[in-house]
């Protein structure tokens, strides 16, 4: 293949394409320290780049797969010896940004955290947020439609992309940067590469939506006797704030225990003697007033029963910390490996549902570790689960134990974090024959030879 790595090499800069220990010294993911087989990988700076790679690779059948920040969990960016691995790290720029139009028009490789703090000194904020902020590039956020914390208020990562440009299979460049909310011209196209993780085109450039920075931020960390007293709050809090509610993260006692041991060394806010735990925050344009109606609203929970505890930050540093113990996923794997989920499903069947998949463990596994928190706002729930063995055979048993209870609910297997190879026999519990089909219709018509990220979604 040196002649196919020597033309690459033509349409690149010297620091464009990597070969030997230059690509096996890199991990494939930031947590799994497995280093990248590929037969080299590619790092172009510009769309043209980009275009004239994949206009090769198309000639020649050549498979290629795109890596951005290497933090998705469904194995995504998968890739082996014979594979060209596209990473976009070098299309890093901020290239605009409209404070009248609250817009900012980015290259893919632009970590979230870049985008979150250069929207900030523009008295601006990008909604998007999660825990891999630091390190997932917003082409991942958007090629995966990635989650995160304040989709009840802001929506998914869809919601909040107004254009993007996009390379597809045999070089072809899609340009529809639009800057507007109301565009009602024909077929809306970057829908196409929102959330089919590279397997229908490469996104390049994204035009991302902005909101006014809030003026007021309130966080509390409240305790519940069950999960009904959860929901019921969920609608008090959510109606009192006015629209102002922007995450509800529900943490279930085995979380919010292990996070708040040694060695974890968080504080608890409250004690650890509840099965259920909700962070809650708001944000609001106001600042007067804001803290203190925020107060009366969760002293009054409290008053009528809604909440059986609940400590409100007082200061930044407090709001720091209970996001903190949200954000330590770290410590899943304490006992070993953990197997991770992330799926959806109705909140009214939540409760039953995490009850009926830690039966299923306590049958086979009296032993194991489950733990257990989520978005429930948005219908999304997060485990951990350590059986004691990682192997292929226990993994398949543990997904069963949690993918098929979605299905009499209509849940799906993935709330947020796609596909990938890891979750690809199970989209028939969440699609149905004929979506799939037109899934695998909308592949070959984009990318007949099939070069593109193959296998994830649905086997090659």
């Amino acid at each position: 293949m040196s002649d196919l790595i020597d033309a690459l090499r033509d349409i690149l800069d010297d620091r464009g394409v990597l070969t030997g220990d230059d690509v096996s010294t890199r991990m494939i993911h930031v947590w799994y320290q497995r280093p990248i087989e590929a037969l080299c990988i590619v790092r172009p700076r510009t769309t043209e780049e980009v275009a004239a790679v994949l206009k090769l690779c198309h000639a020649r059948g050549q498979t290629v797969v795109p890596h951005g920040g290497l933090t998705g969990l469904v194995q995504g960016c998968n890739c082996g010896p014979g594979d060209v691995v596209l990473s976009l790290e070098r299309m890093n720029t901020v290239e605009d940004i409209d404070p009248v139009g609250r817009t900012m028009t980015v290259q893919a490789g632009v970590p979230l955290q870049v985008l979150q703090e250069t929207a900030d000194e523009h008295g601006l904020m990008f909604p998007l947020d999660l825990g891999a902020r630091g390190s997932c590039h917003i082409g991942g956020n958007v090629s995966t439609n990635a989650g995160g914390n304040r989709v009840i208020r802001f929506g998914m990562t869809r919601d909040n992309v107004l254009g993007l440009e996009a390379v597809l299979a045999d070089g072809t460049v899609v340009t529809s940067l639009n800057t507007m909310i109301k565009n009602n011209a024909g077929y809306d196209l970057k829908h196409l590469f929102i959330g089919t993780e590279g397997t229908l085109g490469i996104v390049t450039r994204v035009v991302i939506r902005l909101r006014e920075a809030p003026r007021a931020l309130s966080t509390a960390f409240a305790a519940f006797d069950d999960f009904k007293q959860v929901t019921a709050f969920l609608r008090y809090i959510d109606r009192e704030l006015g629209g102002a509610l922007c995450a509800f993260e529900v943490l279930w006692r085995d979380f919010y225990e292990l996070v708040t041991t040694a060695p974890a060394d968080n504080v608890r806010p409250v004690p650890c003697e509840f099965p259920n735990y909700v962070l809650i925050e708001a944000l609001g344009t106001g600042a007067d007033g804001a803290g203190e109606h925020f107060e009366a609203i969760m002293g009054e929970a409290l008053e009528q029963g809604l909440i059986a505890d609940a400590a409100v930050a007082r200061s930044e540093s407090d709001r720091k910390a209970m996001w903190r113990i949200r954000d330590s996923v770290e410590h899943f794997f304490r006992y070993g490996p953990a197997f991770l989920y992330d799926v959806s499903l109705g909140i009214r069947f939540m409760d039953d549902y995490v009850g009926e998949v830690k039966r299923r463990l306590d049958e086979r596994w009296p032993e194991h570790h489950c733990f257990t928190l989520g978005h429930i706002a948005d219908g999304n729930i997060h485990f951990a689960i350590n059986v004691g063995d990682d192997g292929a055979d226990a993994h398949a048993l543990v997904n069963a134990c949690v993918y098929e209870p979605l299905q009499p609910v209509g849940g799906s297997v993935s709330a947020e974090h796609g596909i990938g190879t890891e979750k690809r026999a199970y989209l028939p519990l969440s699609r149905g024959a004929n979506e799939i089909d037109l899934m695998r219709r909308v592949k070959a018509a984009l990318d007949p030879k099939g070069i593109l990220n193959p296998g994830k979604v649905f086997p090659a």
